[in-house]
């Protein structure tokens, strides 16, 4: 079995011995049942990890780090994607499985059909918990960064955010005549960009904000694919082609 994986914000160094924050020494030792003296894996978010050895002895668990590995899985294909609100369970699903499948960055940001529509504190906190769940799939699958999540105020100016010139952008909209039109080739050294609507659709306008902003219409296929299917399914195909999801 491979070592139980925690973030820790906090400086890490060889050497050193930290007290495990509370939700992490309940989750290592009441429920993954870690014992005196196992081998856990630390990550901070800020690049490699460290192997440490536990300590459960006295009020609360320690962390002996021993080692530093630089090792880092991030994708070979930086891909933003930029998601519109939508429903609780189907976005935490989205942050979920596309920090899973290396996303270099997550955009939220309204358009004019969703039915998520958050400000202020309610924002703040719900932004949060996106970040907690990033965090916590990062633990899970081996990544020592953690990709950014953020909103925007609108759609547009989520479209019209800065990026490298050479960005591919893409909006992904089932009624499109172009299917995803790109090669292994036509990625390298490319940002990507992809652009997913909320449960109902973009409105025409929103379409033609995208396109004058860069962006170019796809369909994935010929079947029209959930909002929550949509974006990870990119995500896949895109790292296949980069050749982010085979070995050699």
């Amino acid at each position: 079995m491979p070592a139980a994986r925690f973030y820790i914000d906090a400086p890490l160094a060889p050497g050193t011995q930290l007290d495990l924050p509370p939700s992490v020494a309940h989750h290592a030792t009441r429920v993954l049942r870690l014992r005196e003296g196992g081998t856990i894996i630390l990550f901070n978010g800020r690049g490699g990890e460290f192997h440490a050895q536990l300590s459960v002895k006295g009020k609360r668990p320690t962390a002996e780090i021993q080692t530093f590995d630089p090792v880092e899985r991030e994708a070979r294909l930086p891909i933003t994607l930029v998601q519109s609100w939508i429903a609780t369970e189907k976005l935490d699903w989205v942050v979920e499985k596309s920090v899973e499948l290396g996303v270099h960055a997550i955009l939220l940001a309204p358009a004019q059909r969703s039915l998520v529509r958050l400000a202020g504190d309610r924002l703040a906190r719900r932004i949060e918990r996106l970040r907690d769940l990033a965090t916590a799939a990062c633990a899970q699958c081996g990544r020592n960064i953690v990709p950014p999540i953020a909103a925007s105020a609108t759609l547009e100016c989520a479209l019209r955010e800065q990026f490298d010139d050479s960005t591919i952008r893409l909006m992904l909209e089932p009624s499109a005549s172009d299917e995803i039109p790109l090669s292994r080739n036509a990625l390298i050294n490319r940002p990507v960009r992809i652009v997913v609507g909320p449960e109902g659709g973009f409105e025409s306008t929103e379409l033609t904000l995208a396109r004058d902003a860069g962006y170019r219409a796809c369909r994935l296929g010929p079947r029209i694919l959930r909002t929550e299917t949509a974006g990870i399914v990119a995500l896949a195909a895109l790292q296949a082609l980069a050749g982010d999801l085979c070995t050699s």
